[in-house]
């Protein structure tokens, strides 16, 4: 399948990777419906950063996956659909862990009936690196066992689950995507990389929890390839197919590394509340990225330093943005 002039859905697309999606999406010529979550304010959330010939030619649908009705109206009318809409924040999740439950998992099953009902040709489900737990092993492969380390990843887990039994009971084509850690411009200060830059760039010292854990960051660009090979490759239905760099950096060399980037060398202070619970942290996700490189032809283009300078770029520019004077959860 090419994107050029077909009718895809982008659930979640005011978010951070999904707003990127959109924008690349549109470029190669597809007709994007972007549903976002309703809200009273209007609000189009990161949609409204995009390019102006971009944001114009969306069709922006408010809505909600948890109500079935809206999710099937959305639907409707798309050969593919890329499924992002979720909570992802894991601080969030230990403070309310049934509206996790209610997006996360009830909202995935409302997608699926939806492209199930609909005829839709290929689903995209977004899963995260997060439902790997701990590596048993690295580099983390797809046949990892999962491990719900916190109501987030035990929601996504079982997303997964559902999202593989629509396709093992009712042959509906899905492809699940398990991205690493995804950083990019516009991601939210309650993600590490941008928490850091804002803070070295607005902040006499910087505050940090836990710095021991090792991560598998991949630039927004790289990712988006991913999920656009994920909706578009014929004969990859039903796999699960993780999208990282496979190079690994603890959270403190990477802090470090951010630091010479921005050329601030800054005081750092361990703050408790940015610290998850002992059992719950995951203290390393690397990616194995074979599988996607035989069945996608997917490599990273994008190096760390790269993309840490896009970044550092964005939140030069956009200041205003970005709270830190307190921790976003």
């Amino acid at each position: 399948m090419n994107v050029q002039h077909e009718h895809i859905l982008v659930t979640g697309a005011g978010g951070f990777i999904g707003s990127h999606l959109c924008e690349e999406l549109v470029q190669q010529g597809a007709r994007v419906r972007a549903m976002i979550r309703y809200n009273s304010l209007g609000s189009h959330g990161l949609l409204e950063h995009l390019p102006k010939d971009v944001y114009e030619s969306l069709d922006i649908v408010p809505g909600d996956v948890r109500d079935s009705h809206a999710t099937a109206k959305a639907v409707s009318g798309c050969r593919l659909v890329f499924h992002l809409a979720a909570l992802i924040g894991i601080p969030y999740s230990y403070h309310a862990p049934k509206s996790y439950v209610d997006t996360n998992v009830c909202g995935t099953l409302n997608v699926l009936q939806a492209c199930l009902e609909a005829g839709v040709e290929r689903v995209v489900h977004t899963s995260t690196s997060e439902v790997y737990g701990t590596a048993r092993y690295t580099p983390i492969d797809e046949n990892h066992p999962l491990q719900g380390q916190s109501p987030y990843s035990a929601s996504k887990i079982a997303a997964d689950k559902i999202a593989e039994s629509f396709h093992l009971s009712f042959n509906l084509p899905v492809v699940t995507i398990r991205p690493f850690n995804c950083f990019g411009p516009r991601q939210s200060a309650r993600a590490f990389i941008p928490a850091m830059i804002s803070q070295l760039l607005n902040e006499a010292q910087v505050r940090c929890g836990l710095l021991t854990p090792v991560r598998d960051y991949t630039f927004v660009k790289d990712t988006v390839s991913g999920f656009i090979l994920c909706g578009t490759m014929p004969g990859i239905e039903g796999m699960t197919i993780n999208v990282g760099s496979g190079q690994k950096i603890s959270m403190r060399n990477l802090l470090y590394r951010i630091m010479d980037r921005t050329n601030e060398q800054k005081e750092t202070v361990s703050d408790l509340e940015r610290v998850r619970p002992e059992k719950s942290e995951v203290m390393a996700l690397v990616c194995d990225n074979s599988k996607a490189k035989t069945f996608l032809g997917w490599t990273p283009k994008y190096s760390l330093d790269e993309g840490l300078d896009q970044v550092i770029d964005y939140f030069r520019n956009n200041r205003r943005l970005v709270k830190t004077d307190h921790y976003v959860v």
